[in-house]
């Protein structure tokens, strides 16, 4: 659970980054990963605590749809 919360941390705080930076950002696309990344590995880590469906945090998190495309789910 505690990775869990860490995993969900680290999400926000990339994706709250990523808004910072703004779209004509010379650092946009490092913070794209960046973010991509961490959204990744929330979601392994929901999946292994059993929580398969993501769509509530998705709407939750408000995570922008270039991030969800880097992982396919768009």
């Amino acid at each position: 659970a505690s990775a869990l919360g860490r995993a969900g941390e680290k999400a926000e705080r990339c994706l709250a980054e990523l808004r910072a930076a703004g779209r004509d950002s010379p650092q946009r696309a490092a913070l794209l990963k960046d973010a991509a990344d961490a959204v990744y590995a929330y979601f392994i880590q929901r999946e292994l605590c059993g929580l398969r469906r993501h769509h509530q945090i998705i709407r939750e998190y408000d995570i922008p749809n270039e991030v969800l495309a880097r992982l396919g789910a768009r």
